[in-house]
Formats: C-alpha cells, sequence, structure tokens
C-alpha cells in the first residue's frame, strides 16, 4: 500500500531574508508549510556589516540571520537545509525535486535571491580557495598581515575592503570607472580614511597569475600587482533555473511580479533579490517576503471555501 505524501499549503524555497520573513508570516496565518534552503540566510549572512535595518544600527549578516531563524523556529516553523533541483506544477500542484525528496505543496514562494558574480578570467577557477575567494566574512582572517586585492566598487566590495582591511597589511580594491558612484556615501566616507586601503581606479583584473597559490593578478594596461588573495565583488546575478522550468515572465533574468508578488503562473509568488522590483535590500525582501504569504493566504483561503 502506497502512503500518501504530504500536501502542503505552502512551499517557501530560500533562507534568506525574504523566506524567513514569509515563514515568520506564514506562521501566523497557520498555515501548513515548509521552508528549503541551500544556504541559511542566503548571501546576506555573509555581509560584514548591516547599517541600514531598522532597531539594528550595526550588526552582521550573520547574526540579524540567526535572529530570524530563531524568530521562525519560535513559532514552530519547519526549515531544510537542502537544494531544490527542480519545481513542477501538475494540475494545481507544484512537486519540488531535492537531490532525495519530493515535496508537494498548493502554493510556491521563490526567495532564492542571486547568485556571486564571477570575472571569468584566467585563473579565476584555478586558485579558488587558494587565493580567490568570494566571501570576505569567511576568509578575512586567513590573510593576516598579508597584501590583498579587492575586485569591484559597489557597496559589498568596500565593506570587504574595509573589513580585510583589519587584518591584512595593504588592501588594494581595483575598479573598472572612475569612482564609486553605486556605494552608498557612507561605506565611502570610511573607505577614504582608511590609510590601508589604496584605490585603483580605471582598471580591471585581466589574470590571476601564481602557483600553489595566488601571487598576483594582470590588470588591463599590463601591469602586475603582487599580492597573496583576491577577493571578487562584482555583484549578483539572478538564477534563472526555476524561471525557465515554470515559464515565469522575465526582466533581464529577474522574476516579474505585481503589487500582490504574483508572477503570471498561477500558485507562483516571488520576492527578494530575485525579483524586478529596483531596490535589493535585506528592509525591501523582508516586505516582499510578508506580501507574498498575505497573497498566497487569500488564494488559499478562497480556494477552501470552494471545495
Amino acid at each position: 500500500m502506497k502512503t500518501k505524501k504530504m500536501l502542503y499549503d505552502l512551499i517557501i524555497i530560500g533562507s534568506g531574508p525574504a523566506g524567513l520573513t514569509a515563514a515568520i508570516y506564514a506562521s501566523r496565518y497557520n498555515l501548513n508549510f515548509l521552508v528549503i534552503g541551500k544556504l541559511l540566510g542566503g548571501e546576506i549572512s555573509e555581509a560584514h556589516k548591516i547599517c541600514n535595518f531598522p532597531t539594528q544600527n550595526n550588526i552582521k549578516g550573520f547574526e540579524l540571520i540567526k535572529q530570524m531563524v530563531n524568530h521562525v523556529k519560535e513559532l514552530n516553523g519547519k526549515i531544510e537545509q537542502k537544494e531544490v533541483i527542480e519545481i513542477k506544477k501538475l494540475n494545481n500542484k507544484f512537486i519540488i525535486k531535492t537531490h532525495n525528496q519530493e515535496y508537494y505543496s498548493r502554493k510556491v514562494i521563490l526567495a532564492i535571491g542571486r547568485e556571486k558574480q564571477k570575472l571569468g578570467v584566467k585563473g579565476e577557477d584555478k586558485f579558488l580557495s587558494n587565493g580567490v575567494s568570494y566571501c570576505a566574512v569567511c576568509d578575512s582572517a586567513f590573510y593576516k598581515d598579508k597584501i590583498v586585492a579587492v575586485c569591484g566598487g559597489g557597496n559589498s566590495a568596500i565593506t570587504s575592503a574595509l573589513l580585510l582591511a583589519e587584518y591584512a597589511k595593504e588592501v588594494y580594491i581595483i575598479y573598472r570607472k572612475d569612482s564609486f558612484f553605486r556605494a552608498e556615501p557612507s561605506w565611502v566616507n570610511q573607505l577614504e580614511k582608511n590609510k590601508k586601503i589604496k584605490k585603483i581606479f580605471n582598471s580591471e583584473i585581466k589574470e590571476i597569475y601564481g602557483g600553489n597559490s595566488v601571487k598576483g593578478v594582470r590588470l588591463n594596461n599590463d601591469n602586475l600587482l603582487k599580492l597573496e588573495g583576491v577577493f571578487i565583488e562584482i555583484g549578483s546575478i539572478p538564477n534563472e533555473k526555476f524561471s525557465k522550468q515554470l515559464g515565469l515572465k522575465t526582466e533581464e533574468g529577474y522574476i516579474k511580479v505585481n503589487k500582490k508578488q504574483k508572477t503570471n503562473i498561477k500558485g507562483v509568488f516571488a520576492a527578494g533579490d530575485i525579483t524586478n522590483n529596483p531596490l535589493k535590500q535585506v528592509i525591501t525582501a523582508c516586505g516582499e517576503g510578508a506580501i507574498t504569504v498575505t497573497s498566497a493566504y487569500e488564494e488559499i483561503k478562497l480556494e477552501k471555501s470552494k471545495r
């Protein structure tokens, strides 16, 4: 005799700020739900400092996520750390597949954030974990009294450089533009005051070279810069895998949503950095997470009343 599969009201894919906020609201709406996320906290868990989240003048990313996770667990919300590999819609239900299990749900929220963008230069893959890193929070302590470089010019690049300056002997920040126009002025001001950080504008890394580990980088003007670590912070790109699987409409790779966070596919909602909403911040991700569940709850309640 076959065991009947559990049918959830809602499955939230992604365990960053959008997904965790959605979980808090789903608990309060008394929905039968599950959160599935590969990386608990998503990219924000790697943030050195967050200084613009209400009630928090200054908090590390992993600390903020820890508080959110605890909030979800206090409401008896269930989080599974797994990678979702496929989502299919069958009639009015969704099948969510991980590497070893299938889940069934009436509604799905995509809160999958974005993926770190690669430079795509020679030596980048070769020296990964041997001098090349995408996470200053994770790896900065390994570069005590060494010379390192950060590639990028946005908030993540500048905050990474500031963190690395607490450990490294010298930090170069290499940016292809002539100013940090994309970054918040408050971060730029802090960087300008730090004597350990040297700016290299109008330059790009064309190659990362070394032996068993990184020894330096070659810039677009063929200048060689000797150093022992390269931190790549050139932004993030949307993961389009689920959009393609479900036939979701996108805008430059980001999922198109309406004011209720609904996609063009009934039963699929999206929240956070994966959506086409312009401001990619923790606070906006949380707001969108709350809206998605409210919208999903309204649909579920209406559908149940018609049975």
